[in-house]
């Protein structure tokens, strides 16, 4: 039975303890992506108060064609890589780890802030985007993709980050292939079974492993299902983390898809349970649970039933560094 404050190992990573801040957009990043002062600000404060093990900082973009946001970070390119070697810096002098979370924004991007079009999995208009219909992808184009993905993944570990994360999450582009309400196409990377849905993520894990290293930790943010008519499903979800745990994938960090990072009609701590149990039933890795949980004692609960192996704590850090101290 895990309790929150007992340590856990992530690959051959030691956490001191199962408490995670999962990623959270601040948009505090300057003009080409760069962390600010504010932002280390941010962090530093969490690290040293929120009682956390591990942080996941927010999701910074692989190249620009992928940027979701005004303010987002940027790994996509070396000249960012001093200004997060502060970052990292300053959360280790607070004895926390920290992972780099890798995203591309796929047919969620607008043109009026990459200056390209959208591209996704198919022309599908993306749920919460319906203003510019995507391009779908040519297979020379995901795996130019994948390049990025790596190259993104090479500079965190060379900024002193601990480890890295793939967001499949939230319809960013490698939950659109995941989920069959953004993904039309009938190739090898289409939408007839799991297999073919995940093979974008396979590639970019291999290519990412490559870049980094075997002793490298690597997560999957995996927006494990849809909760809507036609799109991904539990049972998905489980299929695909064991197909990423063989992969040599190290973390699985479960959350919502296409809909986002709520569950419709739950509000409850650890709403993402029925994801994140059996998950935890069919792999052998640590699953890491993120999604209403205010208090430690709800965090606790949620370890010793069982739900996961380790608890994101998300805008309680976010709105407070001491939230452990008053839940």
């Amino acid at each position: 039975m895990a309790h929150v404050f007992d340590p856990i190992t992530i690959k051959h990573l030691s956490l001191d303890n199962r408490l995670v801040m999962p990623p959270m957009a601040t948009a505090k990043a300057d003009e080409n992506g760069r962390v600010t002062d504010a932002a280390c600000d941010y962090y530093r404060e969490r690290a040293k108060y929120s009682k956390i093990g591990l942080i996941i900082t927010e999701h910074s973009y692989i190249h620009l064609q992928g940027k979701a946001h005004p303010g987002q970070t940027s790994l996509a390119s070396d000249d960012v890589i001093s200004s997060f070697a502060r970052l990292t810096d300053c959360i280790h002098q607070e004895g926390v780890k920290v992972f780099a979370q890798l995203s591309h924004a796929g047919s969620a991007a607008m043109s009026k802030i990459t200056g390209q079009s959208p591209v996704g999995p198919s022309c599908v208009y993306h749920p919460k985007q319906k203003n510019e219909l995507p391009l779908e992808m040519t297979v020379q184009q995901i795996h130019e993709v994948t390049g990025w993905f790596a190259q993104a993944a090479r500079r965190a570990k060379q900024a002193g980050f601990d480890g890295v994360e793939l967001h499949s999450a939230h319809g960013y582009l490698l939950n659109q292939f995941f989920s069959p309400l953004a993904n039309q196409r009938t190739d090898a990377y289409g939408a007839q079974s799991v297999e073919t849905r995940t093979r974008f993520h396979l590639e970019v894990i291999q290519a990412v492993r490559d870049a980094v290293g075997a002793a490298f930790p690597i997560s999957v943010r995996l927006g494990g299902c849809d909760y809507a008519a036609g799109g991904s499903t539990v049972a998905d979800c489980v299929e695909a983390c064991r197909i990423f745990e063989k992969s040599g994938v190290d973390l699985l960090h479960l959350t919502g898809g296409m809909n986002g990072y709520v569950r419709p009609g739950h509000s409850e701590p650890g709403y993402f349970r029925d994801l994140s149990i059996p998950v935890k039933q069919a792999v052998h890795i640590p699953v890491l649970l993120t999604g209403g949980v205010t208090t430690l004692s709800q965090a606790e609960t949620l370890l010793t039933e069982g739900c996961a192996d380790l608890v994101g704590v998300g805008r309680a850090i976010y709105k407070n560094a001491h939230w452990a101290d008053e839940g």
